[in-house]
């Protein structure tokens, strides 16, 4: 059985005070769910602060990015020998990441390398364009993103592939209905069997990350297709992101 994934993604928010105080209400509210993977990603500053906070928890931490190099000259830079014993997760691809910060399939694939080497489980992004999906030419992107970014890298559980497309918060105001994206989960996997094998296919958790909120959860939630989610703006809000977890509860991929 595939045990569902909620990840919290907290982008740049919050203070150290703030980061304290989410954690400590998102705790009880979640306590009782114990048939859903949790995972939080607070900002690096924030980082050892959250881990501490929810050592002995069931809820995980994340990164939300780093770099593909284990040391040297990089200022500012964070490598993934860093994030070893502090984290479980960290995302990779991220849209905002691929486009504000040009990281190219190339990075993103030598990211994943590092971190299955260190002992994270890397939480790939993936997904279309606004202009993309206008075009109907979101499965040729996603597919393309599939093969060059999982080149080399060893397909197992520790990997997620998160269907995370651009669209839905840069540049579409009416996003297509949500079987487009159960379509579009089903793609993936079929592409990773393709390209891969049925078998490891399988083993690979594929989440959502397209405007997860209170609204929409209970029909995402209900899609069998669909591994769990990758939520942004609603995970800084401990009830709305506890009401997603909750959603989950009792439900599991065979």
């Amino acid at each position: 059985m595939t045990t569902p994934l909620v990840v919290g993604n907290w982008k740049m928010n919050t203070d150290r005070a703030e980061a304290r105080a989410l954690v400590g209400a998102l705790l009880p509210l979640v306590a009782p769910v114990s048939d859903v993977e949790v995972v939080v990603c607070p900002p690096f500053p924030w980082l050892t602060d959250v881990a501490a906070l929810l050592e002995g928890s069931r809820v995980a931490v994340g990164a939300q990015t780093m770099n593909s190099e284990v040391g040297g000259a990089y200022t500012g830079e964070v490598s993934p020998r860093m994030l070893k014993g502090v984290c479980q997760y960290v995302l990779v691809g991220q849209y905002e990441r691929r486009i504000l910060f040009a990281e190219k399939d190339a990075h993103v694939r030598r990211k994943l390398q590092v971190a299955q080497q260190h002992g994270l489980k890397p939480i790939l992004c993936i997904g279309e364009t606004a202009d993309h999906l206008d075009e109907g030419l979101g499965p040729y992107v996603v597919a393309e993103q599939i093969e060059a970014d999982l080149d080399g890298v060893t397909l197992d559980s520790r990997l997620v592939i998160a269907y995370d497309p651009v669209w839905t918060t840069m540049g579409l105001v009416a996003p297509p209905p949500l079987s487009y994206v159960s379509d579009m989960v089903a793609h993936i996997r079929e592409t990773l069997a393709s390209v891969f094998s049925p078998p490891a296919a399988e083993q690979v958790r594929v989440i959502y990350g397209g405007s997860v909120n209170p609204r929409n959860i209970a029909e995402i939630a209900a899609d069998p297709r669909l591994d769990g989610v990758l939520a942004g703006a609603t995970s800084i809000n401990a009830e709305n992101f506890a009401n997603i977890v909750r959603t989950f509860s009792g439900r599991q991929r065979a």
